[in-house]
């Protein structure tokens, strides 16, 4: 490994592969637990949204799990940064989870994954999903079916 280094630095090549470029964006969706989101442990894609999974959003962004942002046409974005900082425990990824935002940031896909360095959060729409009161304690959609 060392000699194919050597090799590259003496060529003129860089060391590392050259980072993607990104794109800017704007975005409008939910600040996400991508673990609920993507794992289905409390439930489908619906159950998982708003304020009916607020609680655990927070403890699941303050606990490490990754912060997505889902977006009106169902993409998910794996959020990298939010205002500078990363997302774990950060105040303002705290502050917004389950909430529609409008970002604003940089775009960067690879393979087949598409994460974004949210720069700005232009807008903040609240929480517009539905929630427990429209639910219940429990999605009637999240409890399995029993099996005969």
């Amino acid at each position: 490994m060392k000699r194919v280094a050597m090799a590259l630095a003496l060529a003129g090549a860089p060391l590392a592969a050259s980072a993607a470029e990104g794109a800017r964006v704007e975005v409008r969706g939910e600040i996400i637990d991508t673990w609920c989101y993507y794992s289905g442990v409390m439930g489908g894609p619906e159950a998982v949204v708003g304020s009916a999974h607020h609680t655990c959003a927070l403890w699941c962004s303050a606990g490490g799990i990754p912060v997505g942002l889902l977006a009106e046409d169902g993409t998910v974005y794996m959020v990298l940064k939010l205002g500078g900082q990363g997302t774990t425990g950060n105040p303002t990824q705290m502050r917004l989870a389950s909430h529609e935002v409008t970002a604003d940031g940089i775009l960067y896909e690879r393979d087949g994954l598409k994460y974004l360095i949210v720069e700005e959060v232009v807008t903040d729409h609240g929480i517009t999903n539905p929630n427990h009161e429209d639910f219940g304690p429990v999605p009637g959609f999240a409890i399995p079916e029993p099996q005969e």
